[in-house]
């Protein structure tokens, strides 16, 4: 068996055990977790996302603080079309990925400290258990999880913002700079395609981001699992060129 046939056949395995516990209903209980009145799908999952919210948007550390200060003016001066339309203009030219890094090395810190922010938080809930973190990316696309804790403010359903989400594309621009100026590449190499997952299950489920919404079909799940999860960087790079959806 060669080593496409090894990628597919363990992505089928991931995705079968991904899709295990990620129906709607009462919050599932985990270890560790207290409960949370009215919450609903996976209590890991929603953790993951609610916490990330919170040191990158709501309570971010004076690091963070520091490093978005620098990272937006740079973005805003050097890709007024935004990112994602930088990175698709450079991706496109024979230089790529180099004239890439060449781009994001002015601001090489900063993105490393936000690709240890996200790492971080991923580890904390899911070290040593991908199945479990595409799990957690499978119902963030869905959205089907619902955490009342930032309600009446804020969307219930932990999802992209957006319809359409675009924020999938800021993620895989960011995502490619780091790994182009070798910035934890390896670990983003395992977790670029379960965000190329989520914005797959996204782009068809469109949940409502106020309410929790219907899981997909499961065999929808797993064909789309079986497509993305062995999906290597320069596939979701040409992936990525698609917009607002996939291809």
């Amino acid at each position: 068996m060669d080593r496409r046939s090894l990628l597919k056949a363990g992505a089928a395995t991931v995705a079968g055990v991904a899709l295990a516990a990620t129906g709607t209903g009462t919050a599932l209980a985990d270890s560790g977790l207290p409960p949370v009145p009215g919450m609903l799908g996976d209590r890991r999952a929603n953790e993951l996302w609610y916490q990330l919210d919170e040191i990158s948007l709501y309570h971010p550390s004076q690091e963070v603080q520091d490093a978005y200060a620098v990272l937006f003016p740079f973005i805003q001066e050097n890709a007024p079309e935004g990112l994602y339309g930088k990175w698709r203009e450079l991706s496109r030219e024979p230089a790529y990925p180099a004239n890439y890094a060449e781009f994001a090395k002015p601001v090489e810190q900063p993105l490393r400290v936000l690709s240890k922010l996200q790492l971080d938080n991923f580890d904390r809930f899911y070290r040593g258990d991908e199945a479990g973190l595409v799990r957690a990316f499978a119902a963030f696309g869905q959205g089907i999880l619902f955490d009342p804790r930032r309600a009446p403010e804020e969307s219930e359903v932990h999802t992209m913002n957006g319809n359409p989400p675009g924020g999938y594309h800021f993620w895989h621009s960011v995502l490619r700079a780091q790994m182009v100026l070798g910035i934890d590449r390896h670990r983003w190499a395992r977790i670029h395609p379960m965000i190329g997952f989520g914005w797959a299950l996204q782009s068809i489920a469109k949940p409502d981001h106020r309410h929790v919404n219907p899981a997909l079909p499961r065999e929808q799940v797993r064909a789309l699992a079986r497509y993305w999860l062995p999906r290597s960087p320069a596939e979701l790079d040409r992936d990525f060129q698609s917009a607002p959806y996939p291809a």
